[in-house]
């Protein structure tokens, strides 16, 4: 209870509690723009945490996080047109809404749902925090150097089979973020990696670079090459509170959207796009009218909306709790987490428990703040919409390029910002992931360097599954595989 009050505290220094409000209402403008997304914004902004206190950059990355869903909701239900990928969903029934002159009455129930939700799933890590913290500590002593490496290596696989159209794309391009990362001065043994005698390739490459390169830039190329849109008007009638008392009609819907949200969440590699496809063929299975989904149905505009925004808190814990990030968002956290010189995985429960606490806790006041804000100013943030494209694009360009020189002071640092920029808009045109390509660099430097700290201890190839955690983790990826393995062959099967 001690870390409780401690962690509390630490969130009532007022440029935590100013970040607080920029990350919160930041986040709900860039979710309402059609074309950024929560990824490009953090990208842009980690730059600038480089210069912030630990907790105050952590939790104005969490704001942006945590509100961007809500935000996305906006444009989803009044053009059409999600705001962030992870609210395409929210487009069937939310935009029929619209349509039929129900437009508040949409917003109020995905503004209700996502509260819900993301309340649900900070709530059920906060408690655990406090039940089972004393006890947390000790996974450190079960968790050694194979163990990490299993962990990631199930991230990595998890992460592959979520690809399920794109599996064999998503491995590749891991591959290739693994590549990137093992690319270098190895430390240990001082010995030249992939450096080729460049003398700018002996660092390797910085994680933020790649990121703002990989994220803003070619998102930024996307919208530069790209039509400016001209969505319709929507108008809104009608009090935007009512949704909250509507949500009570569909207690059962919420709370296994809710859930749904938070278990995929916890799962690395899973996230929003899972959750919200078993949430919302739950909702349709347990309807009395499933001919209505698609066409307006407020259990479909829930159970998108309320299992989306579990997620962020959710996502959280492998971060915290195995130092394994789940997807790309919290891989851009991780750097946060190496910068103030805090290192995640089991031993933070003993370290940093008061830090945990902070991060739950501000997840907490951002949803509550996000709520209120909206409620205020819906209107306002409806606006937002109309922001022409290569306007977008040419702000985005400038603030990315800004801020990588920032790091370093460093040219050489946007040149290769702007080469992963390309990179990355080749790969958007060829509509290719590019969130393996971070998380091969994120859990290939962590496989990579847990494999090497621990090659003392490994002599043949079972040496790394004989302990009973990497064990266990080895039998899940048998069980993944296998799995994935079978439904693709099914899949094929019934599309012949």
């Amino acid at each position: 209870m001690e870390a409780l009050w401690q962690g509390i505290d630490n969130l009532a220094a007022w440029p935590v509690l100013v970040a607080i409000l920029i990350g919160s209402v930041g986040g709900l403008a860039i979710g309402a723009v059609p074309g950024i997304g929560p990824a490009i914004a953090i990208a842009i902004l980690l730059p600038a945490t480089v210069f912030l206190d630990d907790l105050v950059s952590l939790v104005l990355l969490l704001g942006v996080y945590g509100s961007s869903m809500y935000g996305g909701a906006i444009p989803a239900i009044l053009i059409n047109t999600p705001g962030t990928p992870v609210n395409a969903l929210t487009t069937y029934d939310g935009y029929a809404m619209t349509r039929r002159g129900e437009a508040a009455r949409g917003l109020a129930l995905a503004y209700s749902a996502s509260f819900f939700g993301g309340c649900f799933s900070i709530l059920l890590g906060l408690s655990a925090l406090i039940l089972f913290g004393p006890y947390l500590r000790d996974l450190g002593a079960l968790f050694g150097q194979r163990d990490i490496f299993m962990a990631a290596a199930l991230g990595a696989v998890l992460l592959i089979a979520a690809h399920r159209r794109n599996m064999g794309i998503a491995a590749l391009l891991f591959a290739f973020g693994m590549l990137i990362a093992m690319i270098g001065r190895q430390s240990l043994k001082q010995i030249d990696r992939y450096t080729f005698g460049i003398d700018y390739f002996y660092a390797g490459f910085n994680l933020i670079v790649v990121i703002v390169g990989l994220f803003a830039i070619s998102q930024a190329l996307f919208l530069l090459t790209g039509k400016d849109a001209d969505p319709p008007e929507a108008r809104l009638r009608g009090g935007l509170l009512r949704g909250f008392g509507e949500l009570k009609k569909h207690p059962l819907v919420v709370t296994i959207s809710a859930g749904y949200g938070t278990i995929m969440g916890i799962i690395p590699g899973v996230g929003e796009f899972v959750a919200q496809f078993f949430s919302y063929s739950t909702a349709r299975a347990l309807s009395k009218e499933p001919g209505k989904f698609g066409r307006g149905a407020p259990d479909g505009l829930i159970a998108s909306e309320a299992s989306n925004n579990a997620v962020p808190a959710a996502a959280m814990v492998p971060l915290l709790a195995l130092g394994v990030p789940g997807e790309a968002l919290t891989a851009m956290m991780m750097v946060v987490f190496f910068d103030a010189g805090i290192k995640p995985g089991p031993d933070i429960f003993e370290n940093n428990a008061d830090f945990l606490f902070s991060l739950f806790i501000a997840l907490l006041i951002i949803n509550v703040l996000v709520v209120v804000t909206l409620l205020a100013s819906t209107k306002l943030l409806a606006r937002i919409i109309y922001v022409p494209n290569r306007l977008l694009g040419a702000f985005i360009l400038i603030l990315a390029f800004v801020g990588v020189f920032s790091i370093r002071n460093s040219f050489t640092d946007c040149m290769f910002a702007a080469g992963f920029g390309f990179l990355g808009y080749i790969l958007r045109r060829l509509d290719w992931p590019l969130v393996p390509i971070v998380l091969g660099l994120v859990l290939g430097s962590i496989m990579i360097d847990k494999l090497t700290a621990g090659a003392s201890q490994i002599k043949t190839v079972f040496d790394l599954v004989n302990r009973p955690v990497s064990g266990t983790l080895f039998i899940v990826i048998l069980c993944v595989l296998v799995f994935t393995f079978v439904t693709a062959l099914r899949q094929r099967r019934f599309e012949h």
